[in-house]
């Protein structure tokens, strides 16, 4: 018998992304399907449930191909806090590569921070990038991902019940 609502899958903004392995790996442990979308040609796991997906070269293109597949039962790994947010209103789970989880209450902040930042830096003001990305957001990603799928799977497995 096949569960009701739709089956989780998790997308991927790969153009510079540095836990892609790590989520393959995840996904494998939990037999999820995981979407890897980038502009160009990047290198994956060979494995049924990863699927490479090369979209055009537009500036938006993999954000688009990502947010037009992206609501409940999905997970989104991106930086990108336009998509984020984008996704997040479509009902999906978003998390940063470093671990941090946005939701419906934290983008708003991190789209206005985003964006004041954006606007500093074209008016030539010298503002300090991201972080360097370490061990501990490695780990606190592991965490956030295994977290997010365990309790989508629950929630799918209460909706059939």
């Amino acid at each position: 018998m096949e569960a009701a609502g739709p089956k989780l899958r998790i997308f991927v903004d790969a153009d510079a992304c540095p836990v892609k392995d790590e989520v393959c790996r995840v996904a494998a442990r939990h037999g999820l399907t995981v979407f890897v979308v980038a502009n160009s040609p990047i290198v994956v796991p060979r494995a049924a449930e990863i699927e490479r997906v090369v979209v055009g070269a537009g500036t938006d293109a993999a954000d688009d191909w990502i947010a037009e597949r992206a609501g409940p039962g999905a997970i989104v790994v991106t930086s990108d806090i336009p998509l984020a947010s984008r996704c997040v209103k479509l009902g999906a789970d978003v998390i940063a590569p470093n671990g941090k989880r946005f939701s419906e209450s934290s983008i708003g902040m991190a789209l206005a921070t985003r964006n004041l930042m954006d606007h500093l830096r074209s008016t030539g003001q010298a503002t300090s990038g991201p972080k360097a990305f370490g061990p501990c957001d490695r780990s606190n990603f592991l965490s956030a991902l295994d977290n997010a799928v365990v309790r989508l799977q629950r929630l799918a497995m209460t909706r059939c019940s």
